[in-house]
């Protein structure tokens, strides 16, 4: 009887484990002051390596870590609500699980028809060589930037033709364009492709800290993404 009882209690440990993990994976759930976990642990180091949150990771979601949240939705352009849900998941760059994520932003991170692998790797090269580490939503706009262009007639109308036009892009020119993007970058231009725009319709953008061009100081500003400005 006491074997019987000892290998029950193995069976429902086993079978609530994996459970307790998936639940506190990053994404499966909306965070909130009081919560506690591993989603928690990455919430605070992608926000402490973005420079909106100075406390210990600890895994804990206390006042430190919604002060720093709130901070993050309003530079964003998000509800200040200190609630981390699905618009705040896709900025910090943390994808929904399916429990957690809503029918259409599930479809939204499907590759639209018309747009050849190609082309993709080809967003995908420029949102990580000229966005990488920045918020996930401000990746999303540098691709949407790039889905403006094409739809503008100030620009050519192909991706590959927006991105290799002569002196539009830093990285094309100083060869960063090259290196492999990863995952999030692929997501971004994913999104982007299918209809997301971060930047409000911009056609330009640029880092304020870097930009050499008086130029660029000229185009109407739209909203200001991370490190970068976005400009009509």
């Amino acid at each position: 009887m006491r074997k019987l009882i000892c290998a029950s209690i193995v069976v429902v440990l086993m079978v609530l484990l994996p459970l307790t993990s998936l639940a506190q994976a990053p994404g499966s759930r909306n965070l909130r002051q009081g919560d506690s976990g591993p989603d928690v642990t990455e919430v605070q180091r992608r926000l402490q390596r973005w420079g909106y949150y100075q406390g210990p990771i600890s895994g804990t979601f206390g006042p430190q870590t919604l002060a720093a949240v709130q901070a993050f939705q309003r530079r964003h352009g998000l509800p200040v609500t200190g609630i981390i849900a699905s618009r705040t998941f896709a900025a910090l760059g943390i994808t929904m699980r399916p429990a957690a994520v809503a029918p259409n932003r599930a479809a939204a991170v499907t590759p639209t028809r018309g747009v050849s692998p190609n082309d993709m790797q080809l967003l995908a090269r420029a949102v990580y060589s000229e966005a990488r580490g920045e918020p996930f939503e401000g990746q999303v706009a540098v691709a949407a930037v790039i889905m403006n262009r094409i739809r503008s007639p100030l620009f050519p109308n192909t991706i590959s033709g927006v991105i290799f036009q002569p002196l539009a892009f830093t990285a094309v020119a100083d060869g960063q364009f090259y290196l492999t993007p990863n995952q999030e970058a692929f997501r971004a231009a994913q999104l982007a492709v299918n209809g997301w725009d971060p930047s409000g319709g911009a056609l330009y953008y640029f880092n304020p800290r870097t930009a050499t061009s008086p130029w660029i100081w000229t185009r109407p500003y739209i909203k200001t993404i991370g490190q970068h400005r976005f400009l009509r």
